[in-house]
């Protein structure tokens, strides 16, 4: 049962005691974790919001192409692009590629290609006045224009240039009436010599997943196909593409696969292959699929937060690869806690994930002051669209965590809400400043993590430890914010606790309805004997035993409604429960026919 939490006025003893620095942060060129939302610094909406709530940061449709051994992100509205050496740390680079400086919007649902020697870039749009910019050195604001318009005028483009056959595609679509569509373009003029072609439409009556709506459920509205992208393998072609809509927890990634970069292709057996409807950071959708300097592959895509508008979203990077079958899998299990960066030797197929627990789920908070019903238990119910606000912004403000028990403490993640924010669009030289405090009886305490000399920009800043640390509590403390109240959605603390991981789970059935009858086949119950130790499950599903790829996060609860099974398949299903001491055994894999 959920516990909830009053605001204490006063943080007692921290004042009364000597407060030494016990510094053991990680620097950026130690560090090897990250974990999502990605920490960039999301720019704030160019335009009003659409409710009351006000303005707030938001991006969405990211592509990440490996150039040169260093990593290119771009995304919805950002007035610029990011890179990376090392998936870490992120480098903003200012850059409007509109030339008519009227539209709000820039740089929307980019397409982003590497041809030979060269990054190309190019916008959505259906007024074929968006120019092709291509640069050999991105890293700095350095473009020229390729080519003044494409003429096909694609909104949410995606470019495959097949290096083997020297041939350059573009698909395009954003829709939920039309297909996908696809067309060849000229590698030297970039343009089509007017043949188009119908790529792939969505099928929501045997695709449970593609069903529009929260929980797949809506009869009513089509949902919509968009997100294309391309990914060679093995002389096939991956079509990706996002459904069943943007503002949705299970706005996954699908794939259908070809031999022709035009033609044939068949909805790939495992799917969505990129999916991540429960936990934290929920959506994975509206992505792109590329390769680390080490060969492996990862997927980014959009996570939804919603609660501004529904077009309020963030970033995620998931391990992703293709196993000897050459299925397209991404490895969201554990997607939103502590991952390994790119690494020799990486098994992505069983994942990247650090083994380093949530230690504060639903854990007792207090804090110097609450504005309204932004209550303290917000900041610790993963769920990044609740949150805990101050009255201010204030120097001074802050918020504490009780472990329950002294653990060991290997990196936390800091998640800001945008409460009363004044910017919108682009901002730069502006920062987040904190210390974090840790204490073992919450009387004497150390400053953990000092970051008030920071000057960067860090929504949801993470950090690893050097050296775990062993406390109970600890205390973030605010010195500075970019804008706004100082609000929390997520104060997350990740290691292990000093007790037992939970025991195997019991009796866990799925029950769907009976093939020889008619009935709804596109959703199962799925229940279980609740686990008292446990603070949450997650749920492994597949079509072959040891295909067992999809995986669903599930906090405080016995039982998950699922809605994504494709209605003429069986499946395979497993769970396994974890808290803050780690994860017990998974169950032996049940036959859902």
């Amino acid at each position: 049962m959920r516990k909830f939490y009053n605001s204490l006025k006063v943080f007692p003893y921290l004042f009364l005691v000597l407060v030494f620095s016990g510094k053991s942060y990680a620097q950026s060129n130690s560090q090897k974790t990250y974990c999502n939302p990605v920490n960039i610094d999301y720019g704030y909406t160019p335009f009003e919001s659409f409710s009351q709530e006000g303005k707030h940061r938001a991006t969405a449709d990211p592509v990440i192409v490996n150039f040169r051994e260093k990593y290119f992100l771009f995304s919805t509205n950002q007035e610029g692009y990011w890179w990376s050496d090392n998936m870490l740390n992120w480098n903003f680079v200012y850059r409007k590629f509109l030339l008519d400086d009227k539209y709000i919007h820039d740089l929307n649902a980019p397409g982003v290609f590497v041809m030979k020697d060269t990054l190309y870039v190019h916008g959505s749009t259906h007024q074929k006045d968006f120019p092709i910019w291509k640069s050999g050195n991105p890293t700095l604001d350095d473009w020229s224009i390729a080519t003044d318009t494409l003429k096909v005028g694609a909104w949410d483009p995606a470019f495959f240039y097949d290096k083997e056959k020297d041939k350059l595609f573009l698909y395009w679509g954003s829709s939920n009436e039309f297909p996908l569509m696809g067309t060849e373009l000229n590698t030297k003029t970039f343009q089509s010599d007017g043949y188009v072609k119908p790529m792939i439409s969505l099928k929501p009556e045997d695709h449970g997943w593609e069903r529009f709506g929260e929980y797949n459920d809506n009869t009513f509205l089509r949902p919509f196909l968009e997100g294309a992208s391309v990914t060679k393998y093995n002389d096939k072609y991956y079509l990706q593409y996002g459904a069943p809509a943007t503002e949705f927890s299970g706005y996954a990634d699908g794939v259908y696969v070809s031999d022709n970069p035009l033609d044939g292709f068949q909805y790939q057996s495992h799917n969505p292959f990129s999916y991540k409807p429960g936990g934290f950071a929920r959506g994975s959708g509206h992505g792109s699929t590329y390769q680390d300097n080490y060969g492996n592959w990862w997927h980014t895509s959009t996570l939804i937060l919603g609660v501004k508008n529904n077009f309020e979203r963030r970033l995620g990077i998931w391990p992703a690869g293709f196993d000897n079958d050459g299925i397209l899998y991404s490895n969201t299990a554990y997607g939103d806690y502590p991952t390994y960066l790119p690494q020799h030797n990486a098994d992505h197929l069983n994942g990247m994930f650090a083994e380093w627990m949530l230690l504060n789920y639903n854990k007792p908070v207090q804090v110097s002051s609450t504005l309204g019903g932004y209550q303290p238990n917000y900041s610790v119910d993963e769920d990044m669209k609740t949150y805990w606000s101050a009255k201010t912004g204030n120097m001074g403000e802050w918020i504490q965590t009780d472990l329950g028990e002294v653990s060991t403490i290997n990196s936390i993640q800091i998640n800001y809400a945008d409460q009363d924010v004044e910017y919108r669009g682009k901002t730069r030289g502006k920062f987040h400043q904190y210390k974090i405090y840790s204490s073992t009886d919450g009387k004497s305490w150390k400053i953990l993590v000092d970051k008030s000399n920071n000057t960067t920009d860090v929504p949801h800043d993470y950090i690893e430890l050097t050296k775990p640390d062993k406390a109970r509590y600890l205390k973030l403390e605010n010195i500075a914010m970019p804008t706004g109240k100082f609000a929390i959605s997520g104060f997350r603390i990740f290691g292990k606790g000093s007790s037992q991981k939970p025991e195997m789970v019991q009796r866990f059935i799925g029950l769907r309805a009976d093939p020889n009858k008619d009935g709804e086949r596109r959703s199962a119950w799925l229940k279980w004997q609740q686990n008292p130790s446990a603070d949450g499950y997650v749920i492994y599903f597949g079509k072959e035993k040891d295909k067992l790829y999809g995986s669903i996060m599930v906090y405080g609860q016995n039982d998950y409604f699922f809605t994504g099974m494709d209605r003429t398949d069986s499946y395979y299903f497993q769970i396994e429960a974890f808290n803050n001491n780690g994860i017990s055994e998974r169950t032996a894999a049940i036959f859902v026919k």
